[in-house]
């Protein structure tokens, strides 16, 4: 059984000097397959593959760049065979055409395989890398020692380098002892999740701590837009920016990225946290319904909001922890009316505004929180897919 451990690590002056320009080559290269392609197809209507560019790059490129020989060959490949894995969605229309990879992004992984048999060594505080000798990690003992670690891959955000490491380990069958009642979450806005057994997980997006950061992140991000409008003038009048301001703009940029950093790791503490409570009392089966995300994406007025919630990737994990502990996931399809059926007596209500946050059955009066509800109906809903 493979399984992922991610984690952060400390590097010395020479090692991050290394990292930053094997990410430097990556991201040039990844730019260059895009490009090369671009070119290649507007002439002759051809695309050339992540092999052939791969050689291109050794035998031709690297004579003109010969920096590009001084990173890590096997991290150069594996970058331009993920431009090619973007390029192959796209051809199946199941993403859109890759885009350039932008410094201030941060969106470049670094990869190391195993080599060698002392490659990817892991001790209980450090880890050896090829090229780049031993790393210190933050957490002492996370990642087994027993395990085989075949490859890894790292990446920096905000001014900070993370590790993430690929273990082989043995599975381990959990035989756990499950209630006989199934579980309904309905997920939501004004609260993230609404359990059948009464049980609400409040929106941390209105939190006052998180209200706080957003606030500071919106000075910064205005700080941040006048400078670059600054420059822009300094550029059509034929001005020259100075050394201190280049700085400026650059300690600009990583207040905002450690402050956007701060916010996701908040966001997703909290979603391990509700997974945690949610499968703490082991339920026979847990239901979700199937949200067109995208479509609410559209509107406008609640598209940020929504993207806060991280729907899919709440999903996800659920998905994992299930699996771990043997709980079965199960999906109701988008379209079943989960929030106009009556959970007592099963009526279809033909009429229900998103203003009606109380439930009240025209046939037999029952009446109950709306989400509430809607949970109860998705916990007794009688067609659903079963997610694997």
């Amino acid at each position: 059984m493979m399984k992922a451990y991610k984690t952060e690590i400390y590097l010395n002056d020479k090692q991050i000097h290394k990292v930053n320009n094997t990410i430097g080559v990556c991201r040039f290269l990844y730019n260059a397959f895009i490009d090369y392609n671009k070119e290649l197809y507007e002439k002759d209507a051809k695309f050339c593959s992540g092999m052939d560019f791969d050689k291109y790059v050794n035998n031709e490129l690297s004579l003109e760049k010969p920096w590009i020989k001084n990173v890590s060959s096997k991290a150069r490949k594996k970058l331009i065979m993920n431009a090619e894995n973007a390029f192959k969605k796209f051809f199946k229309g199941e993403a859109k055409y890759p885009r350039f990879k932008k410094k201030n992004r941060q969106d470049v992984k670094v990869y190391f395989p195993k080599n060698n048999k002392t490659d990817l060594e892991v001790e209980r505080h450090r880890i050896k890398i090829p090229t780049l000798g031993w790393l210190v990690l933050k957490e002492k003992g996370y990642i087994p020692t027993k395990g085989t670690v075949s490859s890894c891959t790292i990446e920096q955000k905000a001014g900070r380098f993370y590790i993430s490491v690929l273990v082989k380990e043995e599975a381990v069958p959990t035989h756990e002892m499950l209630n006989a009642e199934g579980l309904g979450i309905d997920l939501g806005l004004r609260d993230f999740a609404i359990l059948s057994d009464g049980r609400t997980f409040k929106n941390i997006n209105k939190s006052v701590r998180i209200r706080k950061i957003e606030k500071k992140l919106k000075r910064e991000q205005r700080s941040l837009s006048r400078k670059y409008e600054h420059y822009k003038k300094l550029s059509k009048t034929g001005g020259e920016t100075t050394t201190n301001q280049r700085k400026n703009l650059n300690k600009n940029i990583g207040r905002v990225q450690k402050i956007h950093l701060r916010l996701t790791n908040i966001r997703n503490a909290y979603q391990a946290y509700v997974i945690r409570e949610v499968t703490k009392t082991k339920p026979l089966f847990i239901t979700l319904e199937n949200l067109n995300v995208k479509g609410m994406m559209k509107n406008k007025h609640f598209s940020r909001v929504i993207a806060n919630q991280k729907f899919y990737q709440f999903k996800t994990n659920l998905k994992h922890t299930c699996r771990k502990l043997g709980v079965e996931l199960r999906e109701v399809d988008r379209f079943y009316p989960s929030s106009k059926l009556c959970s007592k007596c099963q009526t279809k209500k033909l009429k229900l505004s998103l203003s009606e946050r109380t439930f009240i059955c025209d046939r037999c009066g029952h009446t109950m929180d709306r989400d509430e509800n809607a949970a109860i109906n998705l916990e007794q809903a009688p067609t659903y897919t079963v997610l694997t």
